[in-house]
């Protein structure tokens, strides 16, 4: 059943977005940031935060080949762009096949994302469930060249702790 949409943004606005509404998709299971699709940010004058929780995220380790999981936050500033949300699951999913260290992983996808929308400000958390006894919880960020933006990337990087921006780690486990 197809139900017309309301919607306050022009289809053509929308015209780009390839993934979004499609029931399924030829996209594989091997990492690739062109998974990735943008769309435009209704209010790029305002500061304001857009969260994203991966609780599902897998990779591989790149030497044994063993599954990693861990919880992915993604917490940004908008600028002109913002991440549409089913590529961005699509492209956490294309990890899942992908050999590579907890903190390169962390890495890449806040290199993607930046290179994707310039944000304002971006930071991104893992928090992998531990193997061997040892967890690993890499924090990436970065921003715009902005004061008030490379301030707050400043603050948050030299604060950071495990569970500061993301859950506390009580509720890990």
């Amino acid at each position: 059943m197809n139900k017309k949409v309301s919607s306050t943004r022009a289809s053509k606005q929308l015209k780009d977005l390839t993934i979004l509404g499609q029931q399924t998709n030829d996209l594989g299971l091997c990492y690739s940031p062109k998974i990735l699709e943008s769309f435009l940010n209704k209010n790029p004058k305002s500061v304001a935060w857009t969260t994203f929780i991966c609780t599902e995220f897998t990779s591989l380790c790149p030497q044994t080949g063993q599954p990693d999981f861990a919880k992915i936050f993604i917490n940004y500033v908008a600028d002109k762009v913002m991440v549409e949300s089913k590529s961005l699951k699509l492209y956490l999913k294309s990890f899942r096949n992908h050999g590579d260290f907890h903190e390169d992983c962390i890495q890449t996808i806040c290199d993607d994302l930046n290179d994707l929308m310039k944000p304002k400000y971006i930071e991104v958390i893992g928090e992998f469930t531990p193997r061997g006894g040892i967890s690993i919880f890499p924090f990436v960020n970065a921003s715009n060249s902005d004061k008030q933006f490379v301030q707050l990337k400043n603050e948050r990087f030299t604060g950071y702790y495990p569970g500061k921006y993301s859950l506390p780690l009580s509720r890990l486990y």
